[in-house]
C-alpha cells in the first residue's frame, strides 16, 4: 500500500502549491511513514493529528532562519497529513483526535488495512495511476529531469505555466 500514498500525494503537493523547490521525496517520505507503525503491532502517534501537528512545529522550530532546510523539510508534516486524509484516520475518532479521547490509541490495525482487498487493490492502480500522472507531468522521461528529480526531490521550474 505505498502507491496510494506516494502518488497522491506528490500529486497534491504539485496541484495545490505549484512550487518546483518543494522536496517532493520529503513529502513521498512523510505520506508513507506511518505505515511503520505496522511494525509495531497498530496506529500510533503518527496516525494521530496531534502527531502531525507536531512534526509541523518540530520542523518550523528547528529550521528557523533557514528557509532552505525549512523548505525542504516542511514536505515531511505535509505528506504526514496527507497520509491522514488518504488512509481515512479521521473516521477513527479516538485514533485521529489523539490524545483528546483519552490516552489509548484504539484497538485494532492500521486504518489502511481496515478496507478489503478488493478496494486496496484499486487504491493501488489509482496510486499507480497517480505516479504516472507525475511521471508524465514533471517529463521524467527526460533523464536529466529524472536524474535532478531523483538527487533534490524538485520538478523543473520551466515546467511551471508562465505568469500571468
Amino acid at each position: 500500500m505505498l502507491l496510494w500514498f506516494v502518488g497522491p500525494a506528490v500529486a497534491v503537493v504539485w496541484l495545490v502549491f505549484r512550487s518546483p523547490a518543494l522536496d517532493h521525496r520529503v513529502v513521498a517520505l512523510g505520506a508513507v511513514l506511518p505505515l511503520a507503525e505496522g511494525v509495531t503491532g497498530g496506529p500510533h502517534a503518527l496516525h494521530t493529528l496531534a502527531g502531525a501537528v507536531l512534526a509541523l512545529a518540530v520542523v518550523m522550530a528547528v529550521t528557523r532562519r533557514r528557509r532552505l532546510v525549512r523548505r525542504r523539510w516542511l514536505g515531511l508534516p505535509i505528506g504526514l497529513f496527507l497520509h491522514l486524509a488518504l488512509d481515512g484516520a479521521v473516521t477513527r475518532a479516538e485514533l485521529f483526535w489523539w490524545p483528546f479521547f483519552g490516552w489509548s490509541f484504539g484497538g485494532g490495525g492500521l486504518p489502511e488495512l481496515d478496507r478489503g482487498v478488493p478496494l486496496l487493490v484499486l487504491l493501488e492502480l489509482a496510486g499507480a495511476g497517480a505516479c504516472w500522472w507525475g511521471w508524465c507531468t514533471f517529463d521524467l522521461a527526460d533523464p536529466v529531469r529524472r536524474r535532478a528529480f531523483l538527487r533534490t526531490g524538485q520538478v523543473d521550474r520551466a515546467l511551471l505555466p508562465p505568469a500571468p
